[in-house]
């Protein structure tokens, strides 16, 4: 079992990780990209020490390596579902699983979603963002979920328990998962409806839809956090002065917990996070 495993490798992540390390901890750090600053494509050069502006996706990676030239381990992969076992942390990966003492949640806010007509229009009254958290309102209904990976995988293997008539939307996509279910792999056009959503429009038909799930790339930690109860307000996790979330042993740390979206910030909050993760590890003891 490990004691601590962060989920994003970004500033927040490798920071923490990195004093976890000098404290004689050692952390397991999962991330799959680089986060907000994989797109960046302006060069940073507001941050301390950088004696000439770098662009950003190249500032991560080198913290990336500055982690592992430290002993760190670092995994790049999908992190698909986050459980609570009794006393323990089950980490779920795209190829593997995981069990750790603690998490730290620093992935950022980016999340996948649709541009589409009516999408906007739609969320919360048909369309979720989260399976485990609004399935059970469609349990028995005709639902759609929309995705092509690991993650929908997860999605639509929970809520296959909840309804047996689901169809899965590719939105063009190839599959990169097997699945039993039926499989539209037409573009998605737009979203279709009344007061809820009733229909997915393709480029070559018209589906109707009591509910529809979106499970494009990996889930952000709004996701999972929302899937163990984590208190959220204004789309950031609530943290206290130790920044642990509500859930005992699961912390968060970066920008998915607000304030100002900067790289210091994160690099401050990883710093202080370690401490905390450090503190609490001890005491369970």
């Amino acid at each position: 079992m490990k004691k601590i495993i962060i989920i994003g490798y970004g500033p927040a992540g490798i920071s923490a990780a990195i004093y976890l390390k000098r404290a004689g901890i050692e952390p397991l750090v999962i991330g799959k990209d680089l986060g907000a600053l994989e797109g960046y494509t302006d060069l940073v050069e507001n941050f301390y020490g950088l004696a000439e502006p770098i662009p950003g996706k190249d500032l991560i990676r080198n913290g990336i390596q500055q982690a592992k030239n430290l002993g760190i381990e670092v995994i790049t992969d999908s992190v698909i579902s986050l459980k609570l076992e009794e006393d323990h942390f089950v980490v779920v990966t795209a190829s593997k699983q995981y069990v750790s003492k603690s998490v730290l949640l620093t992935t950022g806010k980016t999340r996948q979603t649709m541009t589409r007509p009516g999408f906007v229009k739609y969320r919360g009254k048909g369309i979720s963002m989260c399976a485990t958290c609004d399935g059970y309102f469609y349990r028995r209904k005709k639902i759609a979920i929309i995705g092509c990976g690991a993650y929908m995988q997860h999605e639509l293997e929970y809520l296959n328990r909840l309804s047996s008539d689901i169809t899965v939307f590719t939105d063009g996509h190839e599959l990169t998962c097997e699945v039993e279910n039926p499989v539209i792999k037409e573009k998605i056009v737009k979203f279709v409806g009344t007061e809820k959503i009733t229909h997915i429009e393709t480029k070559n038909g018209s589906y109707p839809v009591e509910g529809v799930f979106i499970a494009l790339g990996t889930p952000s930690s709004i996701e999972f956090a929302s899937q163990l109860g984590v208190i959220v307000e204004k789309n950031n996790l609530v943290v206290d002065a130790e920044y642990q979330t509500n859930i005992k042993g699961l912390f968060a740390a970066g920008d998915i917990i607000g304030g100002k979206l900067q790289i210091a910030k994160a690099v401050y909050d990883g710093m202080n996070v370690a401490d905390s993760i450090y503190k609490y590890l001890n005491e369970k003891k």
